[in-house]
């Protein structure tokens, strides 16, 4: 057995090893418990008054770490024309960086726009271009002819310039700089608005407790200047109870659910429709179908509030009421009665809050809702 002796060697020579990395591991382990322990203390003197300065300290630290090895990877980027991982930099591509050269960069991409859809929550100032007419101008916009007119103090008769300027409402209306005393319920009445859509509107800065601030710019959902009455509202009557049995669920076929006028209409902020009535009166089922809320179950804005489920991937939403009167399981006919028209929740007068859902969309109501 020759080879014994340097059998044994070699164990010995990794049993040595190994114990030299264990007591080299503990005392670092017990090196570092010494430093962590020694910053603990520092960061306890005068309970915890060091902490900023070492939160502080070590945010600062890792920007300079930051930028200092940022700027070496994007300087040696240039040069290259790729980065690390990325086999070109698609800026730089095709371009050639002698000894001598200055580095400029050339490129043959076109920038592209790209027109963000997000729903406009300001008023933009416009520069009218060769062509534009406030109908084109309206149309681009998604706003009303009138709604240009208005905030730009022009008539239909106003001719428009190249290079003019025109303020553009984010939707149709008109807006308003609160002053002194306006309240949700004056600035409505000024303009032959409903006070809902003002606090519907998600961009208005109102409050839970309705209270504005002086000098703030409020957007009047389909309002119109005191000199321009809007015409008395279309009054509709809801329909009494159909001679439905409650095993035709899901007709589709929608009745009007409460009789009053229309408030407020459907649009991408609001997907419903506000039926007003300041008596109050019943509200009905606008179609056959099984209760699945009933009540005020959250702290949600809707209030007293029932949820019909139609069996045929439609379900309505009556909001607002002052009193409901099934139970979710129960089984309702279309027409029948299902609670009291009211205020509660999020609403600034009686009235009912109607959605119409299809698949998990919200539809128009209008477009569903017998005439």
């Amino acid at each position: 057995m020759d080879h014994d002796p340097i059998y044994r060697e070699f164990v010995e020579f990794v049993r040595a090893f190994f114990s030299y990395t264990s007591h080299r591991l503990h005392m670092t382990g017990l090196s570092f418990e010494k430093v962590k322990d020694l910053v603990v203390d520092l960061l306890m003197v005068r309970r915890g008054a060091n902490t900023s300065l070492f939160v502080h300290g070590s945010i600062l630290a890792l920007a300079l770490v930051v930028l200092i090895g940022g700027g070496v990877i994007l300087s040696a980027s240039v040069v290259s024309g790729s980065y690390p991982g990325v086999p070109a930099n698609p800026l730089v591509a095709g371009a050639s960086i002698g000894a001598g050269d200055v580095g400029v960069i050339t490129s043959t991409i076109t920038p592209v726009t790209v027109i963000s859809e997000k729903p406009r929550d300001k008023i933009i100032e416009y520069e009218v271009k060769s062509g534009d007419t406030i109908s084109s101008i309206a149309k681009d916009y998604g706003v009303s002819d009138e709604t240009i007119y208005w905030e730009n103090n022009l008539s239909k008769n106003s001719q428009i310039k190249e290079g003019e300027k025109l303020r553009i409402l984010p939707v149709s209306g008109v807006a308003h700089k609160v002053e002194a005393g306006d309240t949700i319920y004056s600035i409505a009445k000024k303009y032959q608005a409903n006070a809902q859509p003002i606090i519907d509107f998600p961009f208005n800065d109102v409050g839970d407790d309705f209270q504005l601030s002086t000098g703030e710019v409020l957007i009047i959902p389909d309002g119109a200047p005191p000199a321009a009455p809007k015409p008395a509202p279309t009054q509709y009557l809801a329909s009494e109870k159909q001679n439905v049995s409650v095993t035709d669920l899901g007709s589709a076929q929608f009745i009007w659910p409460a009789s009053g006028s229309l408030a407020q209409y459907f649009s991408w902020y609001h997907p419903a429709i506000d039926i007003s009535n300041l008596g109050g009166g019943a509200i009905r089922a606008s179609d056959s179908g099984t209760v699945v809320v009933a009540g005020w179950p959250d702290g949600s804005g809707y209030g007293n509030r029932v949820i019909l489920d139609h069996g045929n991937g439609y379900t309505t939403l009556y909001a607002h009421m002052s009193r409901v009167y099934v139970s979710p399981g129960q089984q309702v006919g279309k027409g029948e009665v299902l609670g009291a028209m009211g205020a509660t929740g999020r609403a600034t007068g009686v009235h009912l809050h109607f959605e119409v859902i299809k698949g998990g969309a919200h539809l128009n109501p209008l477009s569903v809702l017998g005439k």
